[in-house]
Parts: C-alpha cells; sequence; structure tokens
C-alpha cells in the first residue's frame, strides 16, 4: 500500500510496541539513507496499531484480508521470500491439545 502497511506477525519474545517502534525507525532510516525521505520528514503519523488474534479462523481471516487489500485499489498483490504460509498457530504442531489455551479455543 502507498499510505500504509500490514503485518502479521505471530506470538513473539517481544512487546508489539517494541516491535511497531522498531519497524518505524528502521524503515525511517532505510528511506533516508536511499534519498527517498528528506531526513526531517515523518515517516509514520503514529505509535502504529496492533490488533491480538488468537483463534485460527481470526488468524485466517486477516490474512486474506491483508493479501487481498491492494486488489481494492487496483493494486498488485505483493509476494516477499521471507513471508511464510500459514501454519495453524497459536495451535502449531507440538502445542500440548490439553492445555487450558487449546481448550479455549476449542468450539
Amino acid at each position: 500500500m502507498s499510505d500504509h502497511v500490514h503485518v502479521v506477525i505471530r506470538k513473539h519474545k517481544h512487546l508489539a510496541e517494541e516491535m511497531i517502534g522498531n519497524f518505524q525507525r528502521e524503515s525511517h532510516v532505510l528511506l533516508r539513507e536511499r534519498d527517498l525521505r528528506d531526513l526531517n520528514h515523518p515517516v509514520w503519523g503514529g505509535p502504529g496499531w496492533k490488533v491480538f488474534l488468537d483463534h485460527p479462523d481470526e488468524i485466517r481471516c486477516t490474512i486474506d484480508y491483508v493479501e487481498e487489500n491492494p486488489l481494492v485499489i487496483r493494486q498488485s498483490a505483493l509476494h516477499h521470500e521471507f513471508v511464510k504460509d500459514y501454519d495453524g498457530w497459536p495451535l502449531h504442531p507440538g502445542h500440548d491439545p490439553e492445555s487450558p489455551y487449546a481448550k479455549r479455543l476449542r468450539p
């Protein structure tokens, strides 16, 4: 998107605010290094927006939205080598199906 980004990140050891701040800072530095933004030009308009998704259905729906969003404004879908297919987290292989967390997600 030309005026914003969507990022879906699995549960992580770092706080969401920390990851958003790192992304904003590093992308601003890179844009300046490539002479795409003036040193004082603001790149990000705020602290970012975070949403926490727990259920696999919510995650799948959100991924579909992110993938289809550029198409709404007639832009090409983006595909990057570092993006991995959704593997079912938070209930990934190796997750204890009898944990309180897994039981809470069952219908």
